[in-house]
């Protein structure tokens, strides 16, 4: 349908837009997949930044015969953003919530809005947008219309559907039109007009009035009872409307536009029905089987108390938590080895009747004699059990190799009562494939994620992929029920539905696809025409993959490549939820750029399409990368634990062996070189750097921004350190002073060994070395694996569980314990000693626990202390510790502040592009914390680079815990 689209034509257009429109390579190779296992790079990138933009792109579309693929999260998981038209993202600018009726409970609002984003501002209003979706803290209302999505509480709320009241939209003409409850006046009206608008209507009429038509809808879409259902368009929906039923509701086409994956018109605005909040008293019940087939058989009779939730989680979900350390964290409800569980959770408005709720459950699940434990979660334990569920579909990237858990089958919905029935059926078709499916999600409604493990990079695979989803679309037709209940028909499913829903509806779809698009302009080969469910996959199968070598060993991921395809699309990295830190330069831009799934897309096309002998010599990839922070925070918070720090640090080196390094990159990876030589000369470069002509010009020649504040050079620890000598001592430490305590922070070196030695620790030290980190962030990794293989051959021999090396700096720490055991060739000898080497607050903590340590060595006096944990704390270890040893002061009121990353991440936020996004990161959350703050509380921070940034952004200075514990001594 496409005609041939030069660049000029492009450019004629962007030129047009008061947003933007790109199609560099990497903006092509950013938007060529979704959620999904589907690949087409596009013709370009739309952000629209108003409805003028969306009327000139619509104007193009038409005159060019181009594909329009509207977009908001891009997390669609059957491949509806895939295409080679124009992807026309929303996300970006159509973020605005309009207004808020209070007397009718709705919300105005555009589709780029994030559901959690929704809900947080309309919580002091007590009201709130019901559908949930494991993606809610990333996800768009718009998408969620698109999708008609529903999530785990759809038994309570209903799905998108259920709650949408108007919308306006645009038509594949460019006109304007509102869909909205129509009277019998006002429809009317609208049939008498003599455009687009009435046309529809009046088309759309004549076609479903027909007695024959409405029986063949009624006879062949999914059973009433399933009221997750987004197999086709919903015209079983409007048949319960006016003027098709006399009774029925007014007719509103927006409900048909929800679940139509943005083929038909495209949304601007969109209006919501909202419930008031859930109940605030809660309770889950963990219900442990020893089957799947045991937790389906329970299902019916749970779902008869009043459940907000019913969800499932299998052992395979399990099993991958135990690979992931921030959900390793929330296994503590689990007991034994459960084949399956059944998160429960009830609500009430008091506690009394709430136990009563919860007594009638637990008396229904021991009188069914189906589980074999029972595990009540209250407050806080509900949230962590659910995150274990929400991180489901991200979990599974974790599965190494090239056999994944595919979705194709994954959100099948059919009757409740006959749920286990048909689970039984279906498991004996995946034996007969030779599959062992996972199960997860919502078993309440009917509908559980089953996904088969498939190799897609295999034309075995492939044939599997569509025999196994034909095999289960015939099943789910004998059910009466629907091929998607909530992911949608996309790429994957949109070949089926005929088979579900019966030619002559599918040939109805059509007609209707037809009235309100005739041009085939939106979002083409989604649910009508569609495209080949097996073809257009991320690899083609036997597609011979050249796997780079690289200097880090990726052995554990059987490679980078395979490393990098470990993201799925899922989009957490999206999030700008006020918690966590995944992904600082993504909250700051709202760029998919600028995201972990951006770079992991952009850096999986370049590793798998090599244009030469060196995979990584793309500008593409390295301008993907350019803003990554290398937090580490992807490692933990993203369920696939893509681990972009690692990849972008192999990526640095190995461009660099093409293109060299700059001067700037050199001196910052040599920091503790430069440092160790100019021992002599500190004090002229401290009077140089701290200069104002003399430190502007040399900055300016560095590539260092104006308003950094560099750190003074000091004389190295080790000219005066002495070995601890104690006669009462409790434990031998070994003490790492890394080159930034050894160089610019002595006197906390001196505070952490008076700290140590005074609660009975005697301290010891091996000759200086650099951990290493600064080679790692600049791509120098021979050099920093001459360090680790010194290392590791100079502390392994004498590390052990009775003698522990202890950090300062976390930066530090995790280069033992992390990046050594990808870079030091004595394998087993760096895994070993990682197991003995801690934050000195970590060691602490634990010898608190063990009650060696107590607070009558402190003084007093009453302070307040607010913490800002470093990122990679975060990410590999837990900042509890520091939290729990800065409360050793009887007196000390102690709290974590709500940060995610401070923006300066090493050399990152010295560099001076980098500068404003350093800033706008410590902005989001920290500084704001910070600047809240009495000038008496202490701000803690045990990273270097995070108390920099604290000074250049707040003018306060943040001391190191051990610093404020040592002050603290009595």
């Amino acid at each position: 349908m496409q005609t041939l689209i030069k660049s000029s034509h492009l450019n004629e257009l962007n030129k047009q837009l008061a947003g933007e429109l790109h199609w560099e390579e990497h903006f092509r190779m950013l938007y060529a997949t979704d959620g999904s296992v589907y690949k087409k790079r596009p013709l370009g990138v739309a952000y629209p930044k108003n409805i003028a933009d969306l009327e000139k792109i619509i104007a193009f579309a038409r005159m060019h015969q181009v594909g329009i693929i509207p977009r908001t999260a891009g997390t669609s998981l059957a491949g509806q953003c895939v295409g080679e038209g124009l992807v026309v993202d929303v996300s970006k600018h159509f973020t605005a919530i309009l207004s808020v009726d209070l007397k009718q409970k709705t919300v105005t609002l555009q589709p780029g809005v994030i559901r959690d984003d929704l809900n947080r501002f309309l919580e002091p209003f007590g009201l709130f947008f019901g559908p949930n979706t494991s993606t809610s803290a990333y996800c768009m209302l718009g998408g969620m219309v698109g999708n008609n999505s529903s999530g785990t509480t759809s038994i309570r709320y209903g799905v998108t559907r259920d709650k949408l009241v108007r919308l306006e939209t645009l038509l594949s003409d460019g006109s304007k039109a509102v869909f909205e409850n129509l009277s019998s006046e006002m429809l009317q009206q609208k049939r008498q007009r003599q455009n687009t608008e009435g046309r529809i209507y009046r088309s759309l009429i004549e076609l479903l009035s027909p007695p024959a038509i409405q029986e063949e809808i009624r006879q062949n879409y999914p059973h009433p009872s399933v009221h997750r259902r987004n197999t086709g368009y919903a015209l079983d929906r409007l048949l319960n409307q006016h003027p098709f039923s006399k009774k029925g509701e007014p007719l509103n086409l927006a409900k048909l536009l929800a679940g139509s994956e943005g083929t038909l018109a495209f949304t601007t605005s969109i209006t919501l029905q909202l419930d008031p909040l859930p109940p605030k008293e809660q309770v889950a019940l963990a219900v442990h089987f020893k089957s799947i087939q045991n937790a389906m058989e329970a299902v019916v009779p749970c779902m008869k108390h009043p459940l907000y939730t019913c969800e499932l989680m299998d052992k395979t979900i399990l099993d991958c938590t135990l690979e992931n350390p921030t959900y390793r964290k929330n296994r503590f409800f689990i007991q034994g080895d459960p084949k399956a569980l059944l998160i429960l959770e009830l609500r009430n408005n008091s506690k009394e009747a709430l136990n009563e709720d919860l007594k009638a459950l637990e008396k229904t699940l021991a009188a069914s004699n189906l589980p074999y434990a029972v595990v009540p979660l209250w407050g806080d334990q509900i949230a962590a059990a659910n995150n274990l569920r929400h991180a489901g579909l991200g979990l599974l990237g974790n599965l190494i190799g090239d056999e994944k858990a595919v979705a194709c089958i994954e959100d099948t919905a059919v009757p409740v009562l006959q749920l286990a029935e048909y689970i039984a059926e279906f498991q004996k078709i995946m034996e007969s494939f030779g599959q062992e499916v996972v199960y997860y999600a919502h078993a309440g409604a009917g509908e559980l994620h089953l996904r088969p493990i498939l190799n897609l990079k295999t034309k075995q695979g492939v044939a599997d992929f569509r025999a196994i989803t034909l095999a289960v679309a015939q099943l789910v037709k004998r059910y009466g029920g629907s091929l998607s209940g909530e992911h949608g028909d996309g790429i994957v499913r949109s070949e089926f539905i005929p088979l579900v829903l019966g030619k002559k509806n599918a040939t109805l779809l059509q007609q209707v696809k037809e009235i309100f698009d005739p041009n085939y302009l939106f979002n083409p080969g989604k649910i009508v025409a569609p495209l080949p469910m097996d073809k257009n996959l991320r690899t083609p199968p036997e597609e011979e993959q050249k796997h780079p070598e690289t200097f880090f060993d990726f052995s554990h991921d059987m490679g980078l490549l395979r490393a990098v395809e470990k993201c799925n699309g899922a989009g957490n990295c999206r999030t700008t939820a006020p918690t966590g830190t995944l992904c600082p330069s993504y909250r700051a831009t709202k760029e998919e750029l600028h995201g972990t799934r951006g770079r992991a897309n952009v850096f999986r096309e370049v590793l798998s399409q090599p244009t030469s002998k060196n995979a990584f010599d793309s500008k593409s990839l390295k301008k993907a990368l350019d803003l990554c922070l290398s937090c580490k925070a992807c490692a933990s918070e993203c369920p696939s634990s893509v681990d972009m720090a690692t990849y972008k640090a192999e990526f640095n080196y190995q461009y660099q062996k093409i293109h060299g390094s700059t001067l700037r990159d050199k001196l910052f990876a040599h920091y503790p070189l430069i440092n160790k030589y100019m021992q002599a000369f500190r004090g002229l470069q401290n009077l140089l750097l701290g200069s104002k002509v003399t430190g502007f010009l040399l900055k300016k020649a560095l590539g260092v921004h104006p308003k950094r504040l560099l750190p003074k050079l000091e004389k190295s620890v080790f000219k005066e350190f002495k070995n601890s000598s104690l006669k009462n001592k409790k434990k031998d430490v070994y003490l790492f002073v890394d080159e930034f305590s050894n160089y610019a922070e002595t006197q906390m070196v001196a505070h952490t060994v008076t700290l140590l030695n005074t609660l009975g620790y005697a301290v010891h030290t091996q000759p200086f070395t650099p951990s290493g980190r600064t080679y790692i962030s600049k791509g120098f990794l021979k050099t920093a694996k001459k360090w680790a293989t010194k290392n590791v051959g100079q502390y392994a021999p004498i590390i052990t569980a009775e003698t522990p090396l202890l950090f300062i700096e976390p930066s530090a720490l995790y280069c033992f314990t992390d990046e050594y055991l990808k870079l030091a060739p004595q394998k087993e000898k760096a895994k070993n000693l990682a197991t003995h080497c801690f934050l000195v607050e970590s060691f602490l903590a634990q010898e608190i626990k063990a009650n060696r340590v107590q607070t009558n060595q402190f003084h007093k006096a009453n302070k307040t202390v607010k913490l800002h944990a470093h990122c990679y704390q975060k990410a590999l270890g837990n900042p509890a510790d520091t939290f729990s040893v800065l409360n050793l002061p009887e007196n000390y009121t102690v709290r974590i502040i709500n940060s995610g990353c401070c923006g300066m991440a090493g050399s990152f936020g010295y560099e001076a592009e980098h500068y404003e996004l350093s800033m706008k990161i410590g902005e989001e959350r920290l500084f704001p914390a910070i600047r809240k703050s009495a000038p008496e509380t202490l701000i803690a921070a045990n990273g270097t680079s995070c108390r920099h940034q604290i000074k250049d952004g707040t003018q306060k200075e943040a001391k190191h815990p051990l610093t404020i514990l040592h002050d603290a001594l009595l």
